[in-house]
């Protein structure tokens, strides 16, 4: 496989599917072998061709961390360094350390004062009042509350942290990534699990927003140095995963344009001064006929190739921006493409919405698919054997945990 010397080198922190789609972005575009620095050496970015990986098991540490970002920098004096956080704690990482990088280190995220503010969601539902973005029915709760609250909707409740980051940093064994809870008894029991573990910070109760996986939205933006919004892409998630952990990443989506909704979000990013990617979770709310915004993840999605095997590089959008310094123009993208990461006969399997179904068979004939992990050239032994593991599982977990499907 070919590789391109070039005047930069991508880092990306973290060892999963985000990793390698944006690795994959970057050698598209422009030939060139990515850094990927992850805890453990696994993952699809690991024994790829296209990737030099180092796994360090103390890399989210904030001091290693600095220090490995500055030791690489001191190695190759002659390039810049494009740093790119591919989990929520490496983003929040390189946002508290930009300013003691350096200079030739890029960092195209916001300062962390502003970042600490959206991390939490109950601090970022605050700043969706005040510039118009809707989201669900939402009660904060805070540990002192004990189990005396009061909340103004009935069952079922969606609960989940307030502050990600802390709370993955507190392990139990039925860790859930979000909850869906049909009583209060669950609801109660599940919340002291969580403080139980030690999680400290507030939590995030929901009003269940009917509607299966095909009701939801991904909204992936790159906002430039100029702190105006670049590009806009919005998915139509057709199907989620739904194991513990992975409940909530996407498995199947069609790119498709709502110009009203990206509006609205361009006008919130905006005015907030955003800079770099950004990754938005929403759903459509029959009830009102609203799209209902869940959160906003402050880095680009795992599932961000959906954008890039649209036509949309995310790679260009930083490198035109920061290494060669053009005049990016707004692009609301309108190209149609399939982005899936699990075998087409579960997809069709476990699509419950028909019309759902009908608009996914319509853009593979018209339109053709991506899986960021099948790249042509990159496909060694080692690493073909443990993405070919990786997509036969979604058959068991699939039956195990949505049944036979239809």
């Amino acid at each position: 496989m070919k590789i391109t010397e070039r005047e930069f080198i991508p880092v990306l922190f973290a060892s999963d599917i985000n990793t390698y789609s944006m690795a994959r972005a970057f050698h598209e575009a422009y030939g060139v072998k990515s850094m990927v620095i992850g805890k453990y050496p696994t993952g699809p970015s690991y024994n790829s061709r296209i990737v030099d990986f180092t796994a360090n098991e103390r890399i989210d540490q904030p001091d290693v961390f600095l220090k490995t970002v500055n030791d690489l920098a001191a190695k190759f004096p002659d390039k810049t360094l494009i740093a790119i956080g591919c989990g929520d704690s490496y983003a929040a990482l390189i946002s508290q350390n930009k300013a003691q990088f350096a200079k030739n280190v890029i960092a195209p995220y916001i300062d962390y004062s502003l970042m600490e503010e959206l991390i939490k969601k109950e601090n970022f539902y605050k700043m969706c009042d005040q510039y118009g973005l809707e989201y669900p029915d939402t009660f904060v709760y805070k540990a002192e509350m004990g189990m005396n609250y009061e909340l103004p909707f009935g069952a079922p409740y969606i609960l989940k942290p307030s502050n990600s980051v802390a709370y993955w940093e507190h392990p139990f064994e039925t860790q859930k990534k979000v909850y869906k809870l049909n009583t209060r008894e669950e609801l109660n029991q599940v919340i002291g699990q969580i403080y139980g573990a030690g999680y400290a910070d507030s939590l995030i109760i929901q009003d269940f927003i009917p509607g299966d996986d095909s009701y939801m939205r991904v909204l992936t933006s790159y906002s430039g140095k100029d702190r105006k919004v670049k590009l806009m892409c919005l998915g139509h998630v057709l199907l989620e995963e739904h194991t513990p952990h992975g409940l909530g990443n996407h498995a199947v989506i069609i790119t498709e344009q709502n110009r009203e909704l990206m509006e609205k979000i361009k006008g919130f990013l905006e005015a907030i001064s955003y800079t770099g990617f950004s990754n938005f979770d929403i759903k459509y709310d029959e009830r009102d006929k609203k799209f209902k915004v869940f959160e906003i993840n402050l880095r680009q999605g795992r599932s961000n190739y959906y954008v890039t095997g649209a036509g949309y590089n995310l790679a260009t959008y930083i490198v035109q921006d920061y290494i060669e310094n053009k005049k990016l123009d707004l692009v609301l993208a309108g190209k149609r493409k399939l982005w899936l990461v699990i075998p087409r006969r579960v997809a069709f399997r476990y699509v419950r919405n028909d019309l759902a179904k009908i608009e996914m068979k319509d853009v593979l004939r018209e339109y053709g698919y991506v899986n960021p992990m099948f790249y042509k050239g990159d496909l060694g032994f080692a690493r073909l054997r443990f993405v070919l593991r990786n997509y036969v599982s979604h058959y068991v977990k699939y039956r195990k945990y949505m049944g036979s499907g239809k």
